[in-house]
C-alpha cells in the first residue's frame, strides 16, 4: 500500500513540474491584463466616460495589436500603435458615451498576434445615473455640511 502511495504522489508531482516548465516557455507574445472589467460604478450623466486597460506582455515576442472594436458605436476603444515589447506594458484606452442614462455592460474585442488567445474580450459596465437623482444627493449633502 505504501508503495502505490508513493507512486501515486511522484507521477503527480511530475506531472505537476512537466505543466509549469510548458507554461513558462510559451514561444510567442502573451497578454496579461491588471482587470480585464472595469467598473465605472454610478456616475453623473455627460461625465468623463474614458478608462484605461493596462497589460503587459508577458512573452518573449512583440506583442501586436491589429484591431480593437466596441460592442456598440458608444463604446469607443484606442489601440496602441507600436508593437509591446517582451516584459513592457500597453494601453487600451475606451470611451464610453455617458451621454445615456442606465445602466451598461460592454465588450471591446481585441485583435492581435497573442498565443493562445488571439481573439481577448475585455469588459466595461457602470450606471449612468439621471441628473435630478445625482441633484438630490447633492442638495442632501450640502443640508447636512451646514
Amino acid at each position: 500500500m505504501k508503495k502505490i502511495a508513493i507512486l501515486l504522489f511522484v507521477s503527480v508531482f511530475t506531472l505537476s513540474l512537466n505543466a509549469q516548465e510548458k507554461a513558462a516557455k510559451v514561444d510567442g507574445p502573451v497578454f496579461e491584463f491588471e482587470k480585464e472589467t472595469i467598473d465605472y460604478g454610478k456616475i453623473e450623466k455627460d461625465s468623463d466616460g474614458e478608462r484605461t486597460f493596462v497589460f503587459t506582455n508577458v512573452g518573449n515576442q512583440p506583442l501586436v495589436i491589429d484591431k480593437v472594436k466596441g460592442s456598440c458605436g458608444c463604446t469607443v476603444p484606442t489601440k496602441p500603435e507600436k508593437p509591446i515589447m517582451p516584459g513592457e506594458k500597453g494601453e487600451i484606452k475606451v470611451k464610453y458615451a455617458t451621454n445615456r442614462v442606465g445602466g451598461f455592460s460592454k465588450t471591446v474585442t481585441i485583435t492581435s498576434n497573442a498565443v493562445g488567445e488571439p481573439t481577448k474580450r475585455i469588459r466595461i459596465k457602470g450606471i449612468v445615473l439621471k441628473p435630478e437623482s445625482s441633484s438630490i444627493v447633492e442638495k442632501k449633502k450640502s443640508l447636512i455640511s451646514n
